[in-house]
């Protein structure tokens, strides 16, 4: 995929070369952005292998609304090195994406009443907590729109991850800490904000996880997929992945494979045998360690 290639030449061109927390120097840019055209083909990257089971559960996972990986621990190892014994994160993504904490209930505007019938807001079954559901936020809110171009939600399909008084503290906070969808037309468009992106390992994952999920969320509420946009606000290579990335951006990219979504699914519905990836060809796979 060029976009991606384009990336990688930028930062192995005009990288600056970088200590971080890891202890595995980085060449180092910052404020990357590109957009991806999501109608031309799937983007999981053809110039080596991706593992896309991993993606599928790593999103289903996220959708879940889990802070353990647990049950995710069952089906790829992709998230071990970031949690306990047991299995706890500090931080989920998913937690946030469908229980964001409401830590004041008297923090609306003066003269407002907080609207407790809000069909996104619930009762925590863990802690008891008043919390709320921004994917289903997103998703009534593309219902209302298709309905009413003018609805007042149109340009505030924002998600968050980010948890100031959690992130100050967690030993990963989210790199990709929030991403908006927008309609053009007819289309579903997605952006994604990340303030540090492993360009070898995370970006590949980041690019097919997010583009997945704008295919879901645009095939439950009756849209057709636009483009996938994304911000890196730290976009990085690891000194011990440049040999590796030199290879890749010396394959020839091949045509993009397609994505198969069953229908008729709500969001909590989706299982992994519903999502299939069709007509996937790639170069042979590259194996760039993790730093954690």
């Amino acid at each position: 995929m060029k976009e991606y290639l384009d990336l990688v030449n930028y930062v192995l061109k005009y990288g600056e070369l970088k200590k971080n927390r890891t202890g595995m120097d980085s060449l180092s840019s910052f404020g990357y952005f590109y957009k991806i055209d999501l109608s031309e083909g799937f983007p999981l990257l053809t110039t080596k292998k991706v593992n896309f089971d991993s993606i599928v559960h790593e999103l289903l996972w996220y959708l879940s609304g889990e802070h353990h990986i647990r049950n995710l621990r069952q089906k790829t190892k992709i998230w071990d090195s970031w949690a306990d014994s047991d299995g706890n994160l500090e931080t989920a993504y998913g937690r946030y994406w469908r229980r964001f904490p409401i830590t004041n209930m008297n923090s609306h505007l003066p003269g407002e009443k907080f609207d407790f019938m809000n069909s996104n807001i619930k009762k925590d079954q863990e802690t008891g907590a008043f919390v709320f559901d921004q994917i289903r936020y997103v998703i009534t809110s593309l219902f209302s729109l298709k309905k009413n171009p003018e609805h007042i939600s149109g340009r505030r399909l924002v998600v968050s991850a980010w948890m100031p008084e959690n992130a100050c503290q967690s030993y990963l906070p989210p790199c990709h800490y929030t991403f908006a969808f927008n309609v053009q037309g007819n289309k579903l468009n997605c952006h994604l904000t990340q303030r540090s992106a492993d360009i070898a390992l995370g970006v590949p994952f980041n690019i097919a996880c997010y583009s997945l999920l704008t295919h879901i969320l645009a095939q439950i509420t009756g849209f057709e997929v636009g483009e996938f946009a994304h911000t890196i606000i730290d976009a990085h290579i690891y000194v011990n992945h440049i040999e590796g990335l030199k290879e890749q951006v010396k394959r020839e990219p091949k045509v993009r494979p397609t994505i198969w979504i069953r229908s008729g699914l709500g969001i909590d519905e989706i299982k992994r045998d519903d999502i299939k990836l069709l007509n996937y060809y790639s170069h042979d796979s590259i194996k760039f360690d993790v730093s954690v």
